[in-house]
């Protein structure tokens, strides 16, 4: 190699540091931007078509958010919808991927439970608030129960879907190397199905966002759910506002940090193309 190439070589990393857009911009930029004309739009929007009460501009919004921040409302919402959140969360991706993996290694289980795995994922979660409250009251239960149920089945479908689709040659050749049952599927078929399941986790995750506030603006006296609709009932659409934005925020963070563990725990069981 020459040193004209090495030099070429060296560079190419320092260069590859600063992604830009086809504009020109550093790439870090454009959804900043994004934002920017979307919050000018909005305002404008707002502002020159609507009244106050009906569409708040963004200026309100803000006002409205440093407003639920100080009181420590907003805080004290989001940490319970949070905890409610990640609480069904675990458990639905523990019974479903538990469940789809059952099903994928086990002919007599995918038989036996499809019918019913078929039956529930198509009776939506917040159809089932009725006899959740009555069956676990207006508490804790009866949020977990609609989180659990909405989160099970996504990812059960998804593990099951990875399990089934992985390539026969790999357990044949598994097979061939004499691997037993219980080999096969700790080192060949469960490495295989992570990335189905892991994105049937992040599929999943919206969902439990989606039931929580579902659940809390029914059956609760805190949360986002019940901020979003209590502020509605007295006028306050700043307010209701906040609470969405608020809702997409977190549930932004939560599915960026979901991906960052994925890449850190299990990177290298992603398909390669």
């Amino acid at each position: 190699m020459s040193v004209a190439s090495a030099g070429k070589v060296a560079e190419a990393p320092a260069k590859a540091t600063v992604a830009r857009s086809r504009l020109g911009l550093p790439a870090v930029l454009v959804p900043v931007l994004s934002v920017c004309v979307l919050l000018l739009v909005w305002q404008v929007v707002s502002a020159t078509f609507f009244p106050p009460v009906l569409f708040p501009t963004p200026i309100m919004v803000g006002k409205a958010l440093v407003g639920e921040i100080v009181s420590g409302r907003l805080l004290k919402d989001s940490v319970v919808s949070l905890r409610r959140i990640f609480a069904g969360f675990v458990l639905g991706c523990t019974i479903g991927a538990g469940l789809g993996l059952l099903m994928g290694a086990v002919r007599l289980a995918r038989r036996s439970l499809d019918p019913f795995i078929q039956f529930g994922r198509f009776v939506p979660s917040i159809s089932l608030l009725s006899p959740a409250l009555i069956w676990f009251g207006i508490g804790e239960g009866s949020k977990l129960f609609l989180i659990t149920y909405t989160t099970t089945f996504i990812v059960l479908l998804n593990t099951l879907a990875a399990v089934l689709s992985v390539p026969r040659n790999k357990i044949r050749a598994a097979q061939s190397l004499g691997a037993t049952r219980w080999q096969l599927f700790r080192l060949v078929m469960l490495p295989a199905s992570l990335h189905g399941i892991f994105t049937g986790m992040r599929v999943g995750m919206g969902l439990s966002f989606t039931t929580v506030v579902a659940a809390e603006m029914i059956a609760a006296d805190t949360g986002l759910g019940y901020l979003i609709i209590n502020s509605r009932l007295w006028f306050q659409t700043d307010v209701v506002f906040v609470g969405i934005i608020t809702l997409g925020t977190l549930g932004y963070l939560a599915d960026r940090i979901f991906q960052t563990l994925i890449q850190r725990l299990a990177g290298r069981y992603a398909p390669t193309h």
